[in-house]
């Protein structure tokens, strides 16, 4: 992208259109983009969320672009996550062999309590090696692990291809957001705020508030809660979220959001305002999630938060 020519254009528009700068702005909106990598994004990367019409992540790209143009004007502040990993990591192929020591393969594999007591998969030892862990306690790590997210009513441990690989081309923002991200921020003369979670190689990180577990084998923390994000979206009069995946990555984030003490009341619940054409669920070949996409934001809706489209007459009150 050619940025100081974008950023020349941005300044030349907020300025024939009286944009202000969004230090001015006295109803503050923040769009919160969860994880639209080109990993998730784009057709052919390593884990495309098609949707079940195969167009999915194209699509909410697409109006996710559109929406910050449009409504460049009113939206205040734009966060973006980052999933953020590398390979040896609890829900990538090399953390597991099977029997015959081979990994996983082809799609998605689902890794329970019982796969692991019968022998079906077990820790690769050469990713002990790799994390510095002796294998004895990655292997009570992994039983540990596999039965909190039972007990936590979390998915079942997913192994999933490999990707949003940290530094890669799958890592970045997908184009048409990232130039949208940044002509928002040369117009109003803001920052947007980056969020990079996934990192910790023992636990999956679907929410971008906290870890899917978070205590390893022996009770120390694999990560925190993150606080700051809650406390800073909780400044905004609204917050708008879209991304990748609905099934997933949205779905944990805002069910984090709204199990936090500050957000239990029903006047902040009715500033979260989810725009489901700007996510789609995880389909891919043996795993369809739509179903527990749609289950997701009807729960939130039944809970008090603000279920629109992009172009919705709800969301009138933008400018």
């Amino acid at each position: 992208m050619p940025y100081a020519e974008r950023a020349a254009q941005a300044a030349d528009w907020a300025r024939a259109h009286d944009v202000p700068p969004a230090a001015q702005d006295r109803r503050r909106v923040c769009l919160l983009l969860v994880d639209c990598q080109n990993t998730f994004c784009v057709p052919g990367f390593e884990l495309y969320v098609a949707g079940r019409d195969g167009t999915g992540a194209v699509d909410d790209t697409r109006r996710i672009a559109e929406l910050v143009y449009r409504r460049l004007g009113a939206i205040t502040e734009i966060v973006c996550t980052l999933d953020t990993h590398t390979q040896a990591q609890i829900f990538h192929p090399f953390f597991w062999v099977d029997r015959d020591g081979r990994h996983p393969a082809g799609g998605v594999t689902v890794i329970e309590e019982d796969d692991l007591a019968h022998g079906r998969w077990r820790v690769n030892p050469a990713a002990a090696a790799a994390l510095g862990r002796p294998l004895p306690w990655l292997e009570r790590h992994a039983r540990h692990y596999v039965r909190r997210l039972a007990a936590g009513g979390r998915y079942p441990l997913t192994v999933w291809p490999y990707h949003a690989m940290v530094g890669s081309p799958g890592h970045a923002l997908v184009s048409a957001v990232e130039e949208a991200v940044f002509v928002h921020a040369a117009a109003r003369r803001t920052a947007p705020r980056i969020e990079v979670k996934g990192e910790n190689p023992l636990t999956e990180h679907y929410s971008v508030f906290g870890p899917e577990v978070r205590e390893d084998a022996d009770g120390l923390p694999l990560g925190r809660r993150n606080h700051a994000l809650i406390e800073h979206l909780l400044t905004f009069d609204a917050v708008l979220v879209a991304g990748e995946a609905k099934s997933h990555c949205v779905a944990w984030s805002v069910e984090d959001l709204l199990a936090d003490p500050r957000v239990r009341d029903q006047a902040r619940r009715a500033r979260l305002h989810l725009l489901e054409d700007c996510m789609s669920p995880v389909v891919v070949p043996g795993a369809d999630f739509a179903d527990q996409g749609d289950a997701a934001v009807s729960g939130f809706a039944a809970r008090g938060v603000q279920v629109a489209r992009s172009t919705d007459a709800r969301l009138g009150w933008l400018p």
